[in-house]
């Protein structure tokens, strides 16, 4: 046995990112805003980073975030535009970026009932 690896997927994570935002169908939620949560799972190439233990090499976790943030500041009716905004930039800046699940959660939705949070799920993948 020669000890070699074989690199089966990568995968950075960021979980549990918190947003005040005024996304919303209603008026009210534009003008008002609400509490989102957000799950990101991104599937990159950054074997080198393996190695040389170099921010280059890999994608930094501070940037997706600020990306994410920057997105989410711009207010949208729908999740699934949020969402499909955010996997449209974060392809076009980290071109390592191979596979996305991202899920937005809306907390406290505003409709009658007994509702924790409403969520959009997007998995995607880089075209070509």
């Amino acid at each position: 046995m020669d000890g070699k690896m074989i690199i089966e997927e990568m995968k950075i994570e960021l979980s549990d990112m918190h947003f005040y935002a005024y996304h919303g169908v209603l008026d009210q939620e534009r003008k008002v805003g609400n509490h989102f949560t957000l799950q990101l799972a991104a599937w990159t190439q950054v074997e080198k980073s393996l190695e040389t233990d170099l921010l280059e090499d890999t994608i930094s976790y501070a940037d997706i975030y600020e990306t994410i943030a920057e997105e989410m500041a711009h207010p949208s009716q729908l999740l699934e535009h949020v969402v499909g905004r955010i996997s449209r930039r974060l392809y076009a800046e980290y071109p390592r970026l191979l596979r996305l699940s991202l899920t937005l959660t809306k907390d406290n939705p505003p409709f009658p009932g007994d509702v924790s949070s409403a969520s959009f799920t997007l998995c995607s993948r880089r075209d070509g």
